[in-house]
């Protein structure tokens, strides 16, 4: 099954991205107590070729542009930060190891910066992954399920070495689902075929370069990331099988967005208060 086939190349996503083949997707997010905001603008894009007898190549790309309104009074020059560019381009292939696995790998180039000068090797990042997935959903059981095990490696995270990835779905009933992993756990209640709605809990964020260094309180800050884990409700509206609206709501519990050195240490904190988190979009799925 096609569903099967493309799922690895999105496991390692935000959100619930392991079976779309094209979303367009705005982020907002207010700094708690000030006129600050985060706004991110997505558009992600994903195409199978199938190679031989179950064996697909896959070919994607993924583009972010955050815009940071930093209207709060700074001890710096805050227009260096206000633009940030992600260029995803994903290359993966997968293939079925025997009737109830598949194997798949994939490889992310990767562009984070501000993109107001030439590209250097500082803009560029080298994500990816390998992982076997176990897809017993469309089998005569009971509680249909999915099983994910894999290893990713994110230069992005700033751990040099091969991280594990885990994600199990369960078909709890006709109206009932459970999916537990990073980047996205939930439970989702469906109402009928066109409506649903899920408890979730997330992690969000980005990593990027500063192409024009700029100085804070003595200290050069060469780098800007943000680290997101929050909480509430989604909904989901079905246009057809394949094309949805979606909207999640929610609160953060954690929030750290930090301007780092060329070392990636800390410099100056720009936000560390939890506030309201909105995510919404359309997605057209396999």
């Amino acid at each position: 099954m096609l569903l099967t086939l493309l799922l690895f190349s999105f496991c390692f996503s935000a959100s619930a991205q392991l079976t779309d083949l094209a979303r367009l997707e705005y982020s907002f997010i207010p700094k708690g107590k000030s006129e600050d905001q985060y706004t991110r603008l997505r558009a992600l894009l994903n195409f199978p070729i199938k190679t031989k007898e179950d064996s697909y190549l896959i070919f994607g790309g993924e583009y972010n542009r955050i815009i940071l309104n930093l209207e709060d009074n700074y001890p710096f020059d805050t227009e260096p930060l206000k633009t940030l560019n992600v260029i995803d381009l994903n290359i993966g292939y997968t293939f079925k190891w025997n009737e109830n696995w598949r194997v798949g790998a994939k490889i992310t180039p990767r562009i984070a910066s501000t993109l107001t000068q030439k590209i250097t090797s500082d803009d560029l990042f080298l994500n990816g992954g390998v992982y076997a997935i176990k897809d017993r959903r469309d089998a005569d059981i009971k509680r249909p399920y999915r099983l994910i095990l894999g290893l990713t490696y994110n230069t992005t995270a700033g751990m040099p070495f091969p991280l594990p990835f885990v994600n199990y779905f369960r078909q709890v009933n006709e109206n009932w689902s459970l999916s537990l992993g990073v980047p996205k756990s939930n439970a989702t209640y469906y109402f009928n075929d066109k409506h649903s709605l899920e408890a979730f809990v997330g992690l969000d964020g980005y990593f990027a370069h500063l192409q024009r260094p700029t100085s804070v309180l003595g200290k050069q800050v060469d780098n800007i990331s943000l680290s997101v884990a929050v909480f509430g409700l989604g909904y989901d509206y079905n246009f057809t099988d394949h094309l949805v609206l979606y909207t999640y709501a929610g609160c953060t519990f954690m929030m750290n967005n930090v301007l780092r050195d060329k070392d990636r240490n800390d410099v100056y904190t720009l936000d560390k208060t939890n506030t309201f988190y909105l995510r919404t979009g359309l997605k057209f799925k396999i």
